[in-house]
């Protein structure tokens, strides 16, 4: 079916506004692009800022023959809002971004789509609250809509599990327009979305989906009361294989909010970007801001300095934990068992700077989508069980030894970051860095200022084939190990190592909602 593009703009600008509908070479540039990779330009970008109007919009889109390709933050790297050549409009939900209730009395929030992780934390803090996972790295810029179709994780959820373990309920636009509630929001009377099995897990259909299935625009997520105290612990090995042993024994014990192993390299990039005076002062300043009463200031300080200038030792692995409790007590005994643990796969305690920043400012800006000299990088990531981690391990280091020549011929590295979900799952994560032309997302997200200190790579041919290489030797090897990823987009198979029955269920699903298949059409490769 052919689209006739300057009708469609037309009949939604009439529906949305002018402002809300862009067709300009920049704003479909910026849309059609990834940390990773660029796609062909989309007709046009919508930015609602009305969600009553978003059924429509969708609607006329399908009905015209394009396709519909929902966009949150934008900061992924599997191409899960990739475009159709020539057919596609974006519905960039940026735009919906109010807070609608916060219920301190039944304990859920309700936010729209385009709510970032950072602004949702912003606001349940004050109030004593927050969510069991409570966002990733890039929670500054990144959506609770793209963060629940994308699978979110990191804060919480060595305890509490990924974003999508801990939503009630969602909202979401089918390719028709119809407006379709999951949970106990889905009662014909007006009902608290405060249960989501109310028969079948509906909700859960919606969640890691890559946009598949529909336009989400808001979701309603359990809360849990800020812990009274929190402690922090970091430990540093002469292998990966046995910090990553340490991790899973943390894991399997619940000790932890959080707890996940760097390489140094890693640390270097993302901890040590800064050695200047006032970037001291501003972690000093954060870490304090966050430890509760003199004597944890005190503790802090003294944690600080114990570390000095030099986070980690040379050429090591380092855990790294945060545990939680209402009753300090309780959190000393967690840390204690920790370090036995710890211990036990010969691990040192060495002092816990790493984990004291990253719960002290959680969400510091998005500057980190480029590397500390203006490098790019891209992550693949897999969840595999505890008894398989070590094995995984291995065989990656075994793959990067076969490419070992290469990539020091054309400046590509890797960087590990491994953590736990919740007690059962370990979460392995292989980070390329190389140097190459930066996508507008790069430029878009990085503080103009720090910009200007870098000099604009040129095109690396090299350095990007190896990459696409070993990214596709990558998810190949998560697939013979049988691991799951929860940010699938376009990069890792999904169809190909599905078993035949629950292949035929999702795509009786993916007929049954959008049988011209114009929602997002491919992701997942569906």
């Amino acid at each position: 079916m052919n689209v006739d593009a300057p009708a469609l703009v037309a009949s939604l600008r009439k529906i949305l506004g002018d402002a809300a509908v862009r067709t300009d070479t920049q704003s479909l540039q910026l849309m059609a692009s990834d940390l990773y990779a660029s796609g062909p330009l989309p007709l046009a970008v919508i930015r609602p800022v009305d969600d009553t109007l978003v059924g429509a919009a969708v609607a006329t889109i399908s009905a015209s023959g394009a396709s519909v390709v929902p966009r949150g933050g934008g900061l992924s790297y599997t191409g899960g809002y990739a475009c159709e050549p020539a057919r596609s409009v974006v519905v960039d939900l940026s735009a919906l971004n109010r807070i609608e209730q916060i219920s301190t009395e039944d304990m859920y929030v309700v936010a729209q789509a385009g709510v970032t992780w950072k602004q949702l934390d912003d606001a349940l803090t004050p109030l004593g609250l927050r969510l069991p996972c409570f966002g990733t790295f890039s929670g500054a810029g990144a959506s609770i809509g793209g963060g629940l179709s994308h699978g979110a994780l990191f804060f919480g959820s060595a305890r509490h599990g990924s974003a999508a373990d801990n939503v009630l309920g969602v909202e979401v636009i089918t390719v028709d327009g119809t407006r379709l509630r999951t949970g106990q929001w889905a009662l014909k009377a007006n009902a608290e979305p405060v249960f989501r099995n109310f028969g079948p897990d509906t909700t859960g259909l919606f969640m890691h989906d890559g946009g598949a299935f529909g336009v989400k625009t808001r979701a309603a997520f359990r809360l849990i009361p800020l812990p009274a105290h929190t402690g922090f612990a970091s430990f540093a090995f002469a292998d990966f294989e046995a910090a990553g042993k340490a991790l899973s024994a943390i894991a399997r014990a619940g000790l932890a909010d959080e707890v996940y192993v760097l390489d140094a390299g890693a640390v270097a990039a993302n901890v040590e970007r800064d050695r200047s005076l006032s970037a001291a002062w501003r972690a000093l300043r954060l870490v304090l801001g966050t430890a509760r009463g003199i004597g944890g200031k005190f503790k802090a300080m003294a944690g600080l300095i114990a570390a000095g200038r030099r986070v980690i030792p040379d050429n090591a692995f380092t855990l790294h934990l945060v545990a939680t409790g209402n009753c300090r007590a309780t959190v000393e005994h967690d840390l204690a068992h920790a370090q036995t643990l710890a211990s036990a796969q010969g691990g040192s305690r060495i002092a816990a700077t790493v984990p004291r920043m990253a719960r002290a400012d959680p969400f510091p800006g998005l500057n980190a989508v480029l590397g500390a000299n203006g490098s790019r990088w891209a992550a693949l990531n897999v969840k595999v069980a505890h008894s398989r981690a070590a094995g995984l391990i291995t065989a990656h280091q075994q793959l990067i030894e076969c490419h070992r020549a290469a990539m020091e011929a054309h400046g590509v590295r890797v960087t590990y970051l491994c953590s736990a979900l919740c007690t059962y799952s370990f979460s392995f994560e292989a980070v390329f860095h190389w140097h190459d032309t930066w996508h507008p997302l790069h430029e878009a997200k990085v503080d103009a200022a720090l910009l200007a200190g870098f000099t604009p790579p040129e095109a690396n041919l090299p350095a990007r084939a190896l990459v696409a290489q070993l990214r596709e030797e990558t998810c190949a090897l998560f697939a013979e190990q049988g691991g799951a990823s929860n940010q699938i987009g376009r990069t890792y198979p999904f169809v190909e190592v599905l078993d035949q029955a629950p292949l035929a269920l999702l795509r009786g699903i993916k007929q049954q909602l959008d049988p011209k298949a114009r929602m997002n059409p491919g992701v997942l490769g569906l």
